[in-house]
């Protein structure tokens, strides 16, 4: 079951880089624009329909991943989307990568290696009672408008992108938490259970508003603010998720030294990626 989770986990990263950079290609095909113009001009393009084929297939992936594996383990996986979505794009988009960039992909990979295997996350429960997901949700959806709060408050562009990154981070990790819960109701009673758990519609809702506060926290900021903040915070906070609802657990004791030690390699890949690769932000919208 382990074995699939990572499989799969690691199928929805490539999966959503490839869709990320796909879409980027038939967007830079295109003239400038927006609303219904736009979106018909992008059908047309064949990158297009690859870049969203992408998208859903990672959703897909996902969801299976999450329901073979704990949270703990598949949603910090979901961090190679960002070497991987490099890695397409560079060659899509006739660019190359300097040897510093490739240093950063290899810390990125390394200390995603170094975590995992030092934390070792364990447990398969799928559900979790109300009297836990009440106040997860209230602290998350709290953080979150906090967090957006915060960002409105301030002038720094810098500070801006990364609060409302890191509240993007806490959207996403709360959705993940919620297809965890409502897959396990399809695998376990069918269709006509899903439709009618509210997990169901907590995750479309809490996406949705993930994918506006990220993009917010794009269009705020540089990208060496907000992507650092949604890569760690996403782990982490999926990480406390899946400890706190699901009973997963992790090691702890002298593991937490290899495992501080992983997450700032994770850390000084993100940021020297967005730093040595000027087009990361064009890659990456």
């Amino acid at each position: 079951m382990i074995v699939l989770a990572v499989l799969f986990a690691v199928l929805g990263a490539a999966s959503n880089a490839v869709g990320t950079a796909f879409q980027r290609k038939a967007a830079s095909t295109v003239a400038q624009g927006g609303g219904l113009r736009l979106l018909l001009a992008l059908a047309r393009q064949p990158a297009w329909s690859i870049g969203i084929a992408g998208v859903l297939g990672a959703a897909v992936f996902q969801a299976m991943a999450l329901v073979n594996g704990p949270m703990a383990l598949v949603q910090p996986l979901f961090i190679l989307e960002l070497p991987f979505a490099l890695l397409v794009a560079v060659p899509l988009l006739h660019r190359r990568l300097s040897s510093d960039a490739w240093w950063a992909v290899g810390g990125v990979v390394g200390g995603l290696a170094v975590l995992l295997a030092s934390a070792a996350p364990s447990g398969m429960q799928h559900q979790a009672p109300m009297d836990r997901w009440i106040p997860v949700v209230a602290c998350a959806l709290g953080a979150m408008a906090a967090a957006v709060a915060a960002a409105r408050s301030s002038s720094s562009p810098l500070f801006r992108a990364a609060a409302l990154a890191a509240a993007a981070a806490i959207g996403y990790a709360l959705t993940a938490a919620l297809l965890k819960s409502a897959t396990a109701r399809l695998a376990d009673a069918g269709l006509p259970a899903f439709l009618t758990t509210w997990q169901t519609y907590g995750f479309a809702l809490t996406g949705v508003a993930a994918l506006l506060l990220l993009e917010n926290a794009l269009q705020a900021g540089p990208l060496v603010a907000s992507q650092p903040a949604l890569t760690i915070g996403d782990a982490a906070v999926s990480l406390l998720l899946g400890v706190v609802l699901f009973d997963e657990t992790i090691r702890t004791g002298w593991w937490l030294l290899p495992e501080v030690l992983g997450a700032l390699l994770i850390l000084w890949g993100v940021r020297r990626l967005t730093r040595v690769v000027p087009h990361l932000i064009d890659v990456l919208k």
